[in-house]
């Protein structure tokens, strides 16, 4: 269908590579290209094209690095009531995870400018909508929105076969995500709860100890040490996994320039 509508350049794989490696290797062969603004959108004909001038206006402005076109998702007539439900609850926890103010987390419509493109490394094989919010967010890279049209679409999502399976492969991806770019807070939180429960249990166990009926509440002590022990281990895989996200950014700030390198080396000889 590209071809004859007489587009100039298709990316072809020979075999399924999911929805996330094919939109970044879209990134990468437009940026190959010397694409300055770049669109992307879903297959099944659901956002209209006549709402892109719209998306890339605030990139043309200079006022966003990243658009996205938001579905007013209470008034997507094909949406169910459960999908609109959970479409709003991952958009919130997104929101909350990164930060950012997105109500529509799952849109495939966006728009991204040159820098946004290299600065985005899609690790997921699943779906790079939610990943690739969080970590625009966390890089510093500035996110606009706008209200977007959508057509009727007939024919069923080919990403999941059902509902359960997105709720958990969006789950883990955005835990997988979390964790790589805030894994000090996300331990830490994790072991502070874990010790606050051991510490409870442990003052149960002396109040009785003290009232001399210790001896019949052993196991509330078993309880307790197994608790701060746990807790004390994810303050530590905290500390651990902080100095690799550490080392991890430093890796993509090295990956960030032979991007660079490597399109300017291109486009001269290109040029030459």
């Amino acid at each position: 269908m590209a071809k004859e509508c007489g587009v100039d350049h298709i990316v072809r794989f020979t075999s399924k590579k999911g929805l996330a490696k094919v939109f970044h290797a879209g990134l990468d062969a437009s940026l190959k290209k010397s694409a300055d603004i770049i669109v992307n959108t879903d297959a099944d004909g659901q956002y209209k094209g006549e709402d892109i001038p719209r998306l890339v206006k605030p990139i043309l402005e200079g006022t966003a690095d990243i658009v996205i076109g938001n579905r007013d998702i209470e008034n997507v007539k094909q949406f169910s009531w459960i999908k609109k439900r959970l479409q709003r609850i991952g958009s919130a926890v997104i929101r909350i995870l990164s930060g950012s103010r997105i109500p529509d987390a799952t849109t495939g419509f966006r728009a991204y400018n040159k820098e946004a493109a290299l600065r985005l490394n899609i690790i997921s094989e699943y779906t790079y909508t939610l990943e690739s919010i969080i970590q625009a967010e966390h890089k510093g890279l500035a996110i606009a929105n706008i209200t977007v049209h959508t057509n009727r679409v007939d024919r069923p999502s080919r990403l999941f076969k059902s509902i359960p399976q997105y709720i958990k492969r969006s789950i883990v991806t955005m835990i997988r995500v979390f964790a790589m770019f805030n894994p000090l807070r996300m331990f830490l939180n994790l072991g502070s709860v874990s010790l606050c429960i051991g510490t409870l249990i442990g003052c149960r166990f002396l109040f009785h100890y003290l009232m001399g009926s210790g001896g019949g509440k052993i196991q509330s002590l078993i309880l307790a040490a197994v608790f701060l022990i746990i807790g004390f281990q994810l303050l530590i895989m905290g500390l651990v996994s902080d100095l690799i996200s550490a080392n991890r950014r430093l890796i993509e700030d090295t990956l960030l320039r032979v991007k660079k390198v490597e399109l300017s080396l291109k486009q001269k000889n290109t040029k030459d």
